[in-house]
């Protein structure tokens, strides 16, 4: 494990593996960097790869109040850890961050987007701030179990799943996590995309959905590239939102190493 330091001084944990040009991962809602261990592998084959514990989250430290801004300060430090640039590969909520750090104007030469969760329509977005309210107020309680079951909830896993984790090894680490279940509520917000801030984006990107994942995922990726310049979309066939690491890994290779390679929009 290694460490950096963040502009307001928190201390921001990360494992270092594989060769190659250098990749910061960004993990998602629920996760560190224990559970992205498997990708930053996968990725390692090929790539450079900062695994890090995003603020709040495992080995890595918190400060209040917490913002988005903060979690940017800390994906500069990472980057300057790497060498100056690097291929920042987001997956999840964690894709949407990136990229609000690539629309911030930090030094990533090639954007990767894991099916950010952007959400087109308006039950959806309504969802997503009745979410953000509960999850919130659960919080506040100190019902950090109950939290992350809102969490699986909203995310299709079935409640006999859910009962069944709960009683899994599992549930304290998710319990531990639980508390930056907001901060990626915050991320997301409505779960609306936001076209003017990723219009802002120079870097080269591109946006992956997987094709045995729920539609909306990928009309959401489609959205994304659309509202970023250049950007490309692609669908990874069979693959689902736990994207195995092995394709995922071959697909930013492939665009981050010749990214003509790719049908670039107009």
């Amino acid at each position: 494990m290694q460490t950096v330091t963040s502009a307001d001084g928190t201390t921001i944990a990360f494992d270092q593996i594989g060769a190659g040009p250098p990749l910061v991962l960004v993990a998602g809602a629920a996760c560190d960097r224990a559970a992205d261990a498997g990708i930053a592998a996968g990725l390692a084959a090929r790539f450079t790869v900062l695994n890090h514990d995003r603020r709040g989250r495992g080995d890595s430290g918190e400060a209040s109040p917490y913002a988005v801004e903060r979690e940017i300060e800390d994906l500069e430090v990472l980057l300057a850890a790497a060498g100056g640039s690097a291929v920042v590969v987001g997956l999840s909520s964690g894709a949407v961050l990136a990229a609000y750090a690539a629309a911030a104007g930090l030094p990533i030469g090639h954007l990767v987007m894991w099916e950010p969760p952007f959400r087109l329509d308006a039950a959806g977005q309504q969802g997503a701030r009745e979410y953000g309210e509960r999850l919130r107020a659960l919080l506040a309680d100190g019902r950090r179990g109950d939290a992350v079951e809102l969490f699986m909830t909203v995310a299709g896993v079935p409640a006999e799943a859910i009962a069944g984790m709960r009683q899994s090894p599992y549930w304290a680490r998710g319990e531990a996590l639980a508390p930056t279940l907001a901060h990626d509520a915050q991320v997301m917000g409505d779960g609306s995309v936001p076209v003017e801030r990723l219009a802002a984006i120079t870097a080269p990107t591109a946006v992956f959905a997987g094709g045995a994942s729920p539609d909306w995922f990928r009309e959401a990726a489609r959205a994304a590239a659309a509202a970023i310049p250049g950007a490309v979309v692609r669908e990874l066939l069979g693959e689902t939102h736990a994207v195995t690491p092995d394709v995922l890994a071959a697909a930013v290779h492939e665009f981050a190493g010749s990214s003509a390679s790719y049908a670039r929009r107009p």
